[in-house]
C-alpha cells in the first residue's frame, strides 16, 4: 500500500499601516494557522510587529491596532527568520492573496533580502476561488462566512490570527463538495423528476454490473473535515461523528 503524500497548508493573514506599499505602507501583524491533510494541527504563527512608522488612522478604525501598542513590538528584521521557517515549503491560503504576498516581498525587500513568497510556498487565493464559484455575489470573509454558516460572531475588528482561523474553517467548507447552503440553491439545483419509475426489480446479473468507487485519501480527508466541523458547531452532537468513535 503507497505511503499517504503529506500535504502541509498555512492558512495566513497579515494586518497593515495602511493600504499600499508604494507608500512604504508596513506590516503589524501576522497570523497563521498550520493545517495537515485539511485537518488543523493547532499550530499557529502569531506575531505583532512595530512598524517603524504611523499607522494609518483609518487603518485603526478597521483593526484597532495603534501607535502606542506596537511600540514595543519586535520589528520585522526579529522575526523575520522565524516567520521564514514556518512556512516554508507549505501552500498559503490568503484571502486577496496579492495584497499580503505584495506586503511581505515589500518587508524582505526592505530588508536587502532575496527571499520572495512565490520561492518558497504555493499560493492559493480564496478571494479568486470564492469569485469563480459565486460569481457576482459578494466574496469578502464576512459574506462568506454567513453562505458557508462559519460563527464570526467574535470578529468586531480585523485580526491577523482570528481572520486566519475563520478563514481556514471557510476554505474547507467551500473545498469540502457542498455548493450552497441556501434553500433557494438547493430548489434550483433539484433533480428532474424521473420520466420513467426505477426498476426495483433490478436482476443479478444487473447488480452485479454497478461499479463501486471508492473514496480517495484526499476525499475521506475532506469528509473528515466536514463532520468535525458539524460537531463544533452543534457542541458535539453529531451524530455521524459519534457512530464513528464508537464503530473505531
Amino acid at each position: 500500500m503507497a505511503e499517504q503524500q503529506v500535504k502541509r497548508q498555512i492558512v495566513l493573514d497579515t494586518e497593515t499601516t495602511g493600504i499600499s506599499t508604494t507608500e512604504d505602507h508596513r506590516i503589524i501583524e501576522i497570523g497563521c494557522v498550520e493545517m495537515i491533510n485539511r485537518r488543523p494541527t493547532g499550530q499557529t504563527f502569531h506575531q505583532y510587529i512595530n512598524p517603524q512608522r504611523d499607522v494609518d488612522a483609518g487603518a485603526v478604525e478597521v483593526h484597532g491596532i495603534t501607535n502606542d501598542f506596537l511600540a514595543d513590538k519586535p520589528v520585522f528584521a526579529d522575526i523575520a527568520k522565524a516567520f521564514i521557517e514556518f512556512v516554508r515549503g507549505a501552500e498559503l491560503i490568503i484571502h486577496n492573496a496579492p495584497f499580503d504576498v505584495g506586503f511581505l516581498d515589500h518587508e524582505f525587500a526592505k530588508l536587502e533580502s532575496k527571499h520572495r513568497i512565490a520561492d518558497m510556498c504555493e499560493v492559493v487565493d480564496t478571494l479568486k476561488m470564492a469569485r469563480e464559484k459565486h460569481p457576482g455575489q459578494k466574496n469578502n470573509l464576512d459574506a462568506l462566512c454567513k453562505r458557508y454558516q462559519v460563527d464570526n460572531s467574535n470578529r468586531d475588528l480585523h485580526g491577523a490570527l482570528l481572520d486566519a482561523e475563520i478563514l481556514a474553517e471557510v476554505y474547507l467548507a467551500m473545498t469540502g463538495g457542498q455548493v450552497s447552503l441556501s434553500l433557494a440553491a438547493e430548489q434550483q439545483q433539484a433533480p428532474a423528476p424521473l420520466e420513467q419509475p426505477l426498476n426495483t426489480a433490478l436482476d443479478a446479473t444487473a447488480r452485479s454490473a454497478l461499479k463501486i468507487i471508492h473514496a480517495d485519501a484526499d476525499e475521506l480527508a475532506a469528509h473528515q473535515a466536514m463532520l468535525e466541523l458539524i460537531d463544533k458547531k452543534s457542541d458535539g452532537a453529531c451524530v455521524w461523528l459519534n457512530i464513528k468513535q464508537t464503530a473505531d
